[in-house]
């Protein structure tokens, strides 16, 4: 099929997306938009199961900005419920049996759930990061897992009735723009985590910039941006930088063996962070959520405009 007849099809469902009523997760829903029905639901099956875990520990920590020790015992046990529902769980529960149906269908690696996992018990048991290593070993789990599903999805052959596993690595593949969106989500969501008493900018590089905690949380309730946070904003988006590199040389790799519309999905996903990363102006910046985040009409320009630069070599 010739890249325009594929063209004439994403634009079709380029048309019928309603750009202003996706507000969580936007990213990942408008990519998964132009794949097969089945598979979109295996993905939002995932994401809802991770979010739920996810969501209950970070609400808790912006009502009370940190998990007292009392209260980490019961957060691990809810965490291991949660994987216990698709591993050893003997119960009826409508939920799990939704998730071990879509695990089974779609091959994914259990390997992604448990990662995360990992993660979460991280955030239970810390508050931060300490370094940068500490915050690349926990979006292993935060970021490449759930990462690592979308990949994984957008890989799969159609074999039958079932799938056939991707052709190539699924976590090196999704590693590098897994940790991209990553650094450029966290800058982008300065302010509105700092708000929610979450911090995701690692402590010895706050102190190497001359920054406390409290300068950043400061910074957020619009106290003036210093010199110090610039320098702190241009180092991690040098960081990023390299990954978006990285994900440049991967997706022309993986490219070539995965079907065109999920080829689309990877490279529309890549572009919306790219947009976020492009606005980010260490020198000039006031790093407000107004200020980095994209509106719906700028969203779905960028979509468009990727759509129409798509090409299926």
């Amino acid at each position: 099929m010739k890249t325009n007849t594929y063209k004439e099809q994403f634009l079709q469902i380029f048309n019928s997306i309603d750009f202003d009523s996706i507000i969580d997760h936007p990213n990942i829903l408008i990519a998964a938009s132009f794949w097969d029905y089945d598979r979109y639901c295996a993905a939002k099956t995932c994401y809802k199961f991770m979010r739920k875990i996810d969501d209950l520990i970070d609400n808790h920590k912006a009502s009370n900005e940190k998990i007292a020790p009392d209260e980490r015992k019961a957060f691990l046990t809810d965490v291991s419920k949660w994987l216990e529902m698709i591993v050893i769980s003997d119960d009826c529960n409508p939920d799990k049996e939704a998730l071990n149906k879509t695990v089974e269908r779609f091959r994914i690696p259990l390997w992604t759930l448990e990662s995360f996992a990992r993660s979460m018990i991280y955030d239970i048991n810390n508050d931060g990061f300490k370094t940068l290593e500490d915050f690349i070993e926990y979006s292993q789990g935060a970021s490449v897992a759930p990462a690592s599903i979308f990949v994984h999805l957008s890989g799969l052959k159609q074999a039958g009735d079932g799938y056939r596993e991707p052709e190539f690595d699924v976590r090196e593949a999704a590693t590098p723009c897994a940790l991209f969106s990553y650094l450029v989500h966290i800058i982008r969501d300065f302010q509105k985590d700092q708000l929610n008493h979450l911090n995701y900018f690692a402590d010895n590089l706050v102190g190497k910039n001359g920054l406390s905690r409290q300068d950043l949380n400061d910074i957020a309730h619009g106290s003036q941006v210093t010199g110090g946070f610039r320098n702190l904003i241009r180092e991690y988006h040098g960081i990023a930088d390299k990954y978006r590199k990285k994900t440049i040389e991967i997706m022309k790799r993986i490219g070539p063996m995965m079907e065109p519309a999920y080829k689309l999905s990877l490279e529309i996903i890549f572009s919306l962070y790219l947009m976020v990363f492009e606005r980010i102006d260490p020198v000039n910046g006031s790093f407000t959520s107004a200020e980095l985040n994209p509106s719906p009409a700028e969203t779905k320009d960028r979509v468009f405009e990727t759509i129409m630069n798509f090409s299926i070599e």
